[in-house]
């Protein structure tokens, strides 16, 4: 099984969150990691409260994203084994990948939201 911070830190890097379970490849690991990564959030959000999205929706969103700066294989086996997406390019299943032009133009979209 992959260990969720096997170091126990208090302070994790996006990588030391996410680069691991990018090396998942079954259900029950990926169940299991997600569990102890939602868990990591909600303690910060015990401390710091907000209403816009629950601690496993950034983990997934969280995921997703990171899941996009690797190949395609492993986008799709990220996306299937946590059930996330991309949160600007969506499923790489329904959506596939973005052309370098469209994920420039997709991310200046997204960024007039904020």
């Amino acid at each position: 099984m992959t260990k969720f911070n096997p170091e126990n830190k208090k302070v994790l890097t996006y990588g030391e969150c996410l680069g691991p379970a990018m090396e998942i490849t079954n259900e029950i690991d990926a169940k299991q990691y997600l569990l102890y990564y939602v868990s990591f959030i909600q303690k910060e959000i015990n401390k710091n409260p907000r209403d816009d999205m629950t601690a496993e929706q950034i983990a997934k969103t969280n995921l997703g994203y990171y899941a996009g700066y690797y190949g395609e294989e492993t986008r799709i086996r990220v996306e299937k084994l946590f059930m996330c997406s991309h949160p600007i390019f969506g499923s790489i299943e329904e959506k596939g990948s973005p052309t370098a032009e469209q994920a420039f133009e997709m991310g200046k979209n997204y960024s007039k939201k904020l």
